[in-house]
């Protein structure tokens, strides 16, 4: 299987400029990454409680499916990569490690003691939203890959599933203003995952839940500080992953006047980039080394953003040169040559040319 993708430079349908086919050959890359480290424990980063003294124990004791990639949301999404990757290239080589590595992980007694683990004391905000967000994530890549093994997989998860979607709800009404920084607490990347979900899984209260809050904290927003962005260590735009939730909540037209109050900067007759790529300076540094990740996740953004707009919108040639730009040096950093980076940046590689948020 080949997934082409086509990303539009001038307006109309003739002129084009096409990103390379990403193929089973393109995905195994991405494929060894996760492999290499979905059962590897150490690095290991905690976001981990102390109760008492019985609360020290070995990450794998803690949430024995997803422990490895050295923190709890890269094995989370880890995961999702295996998944999304064994489930578009079901004949490639990497096809059947993937499955190995899901069945190791995804049995109903790790699943369980993740579930404990979640619902212990002191953590009624652990991984919320971004590791929720993404579990939810994997939790649909599950229920819609219709093999035997997958619905197994999809079964056993689903307790943790519901428990993650309630703490979301929960939390949901009583944020009082949205979470607007670069990393992982950001509340528009998690926001658009999580709605994502919801509309797959038929979950029809998150999806109106989720759509009053979005309405609530982003509807009226205008003229964001793009200029500001990004931060030394973002690996997510807070303008342009707001941009990209909207556009999953509004229709072309009013989507576009949006777009226009929130981002007037953008350029309607340029034919070039209009953002640059970031550039890391030192890619053994895991936080300076979230640069690369921002270049993978604006990609996906500004795809989004364009795909929303009316086919005659003046905005497109930027957005696309912009997102195309992006896409080129991102997936290029992409090497899995320092683990700081290689833990976790396949995911958003995936996420990316497998289009999974379109």
């Amino acid at each position: 299987m080949r997934l082409a993708v086509t990303v539009l430079i001038l307006c109309g349908p003739i002129a084009r400029a096409e990103a390379p086919a990403f193929d089973a050959t393109a995905a195994a890359r991405f494929a060894k990454l996760a492999l290499t480290c979905v059962h590897r424990e150490y690095p290991n980063k905690l976001a981990h409680v102390l109760n008492d003294a019985k609360d020290v124990k070995a990450p794998r004791q803690l949430t024995p499916a997803f422990y490895g990639c050295y923190d709890w949301h890269s094995s989370v999404h880890g995961h999702w990569l295996l998944a999304r990757l064994a489930r578009t290239f079901p004949d490639a080589p990497f096809a059947a490690p993937a499955k190995k590595a899901l069945a190791q992980s995804l049995t109903a007694k790790n699943l369980a003691a993740e579930l404990k683990y979640l619902e212990g004391p002191g953590r009624v905000s652990f991984e919320r939203p971004y590791g929720l967000a993404w579990l939810l994530q994997l939790a649909l890549e599950l229920r819609e890959w219709k093999t035997p093994e997958a619905q197994a997989w999809s079964k056993a998860l689903e307790p943790l599933e519901r428990a993650a979607a309630a703490r979301l709800s929960a939390w949901l009404p009583k944020l009082s203003r949205p979470i607007r920084i670069g990393e992982h607490d950001q509340t528009a990347f998690a926001f658009g995952l999580i709605l994502d979900w919801a509309r797959g899984a038929n979950d029809e209260a998150m999806v109106k839940l989720l759509q009053e809050r979005i309405e609530v904290f982003y509807g009226k927003d205008r003229d964001c500080p793009l200029a500001w962005e990004p931060g030394g260590q973002d690996f997510l735009s807070a303008c342009l992953a707001e941009a990209d939730l909207m556009r999953r909540v509004l229709p072309p037209a009013p989507y576009a006047t949006w777009l226009r109050a929130f981002l007037p900067s953008i350029p309607e007759t340029a034919q070039k980039p209009w953002l640059t790529p970031e550039v890391v300076t030192d890619r053994t540094d895991p936080k300076l080394a979230h640069l690369d990740g921002l270049n993978l996740s604006r990609a996906w953004m500004l795809e989004g953003m364009s795909s929303a707009l009316p086919a005659t919108d003046p905005r497109q040639p930027a957005l696309n040169a912009t997102a195309l730009a992006h896409r080129t040096a991102g997936l290029e950093s992409v090497t899995g040559e320092h683990y700081e980076g290689g833990h976790w940046l396949g995911s958003f590689a995936v996420y990316l040319v497998t289009n999974r948020g379109h």
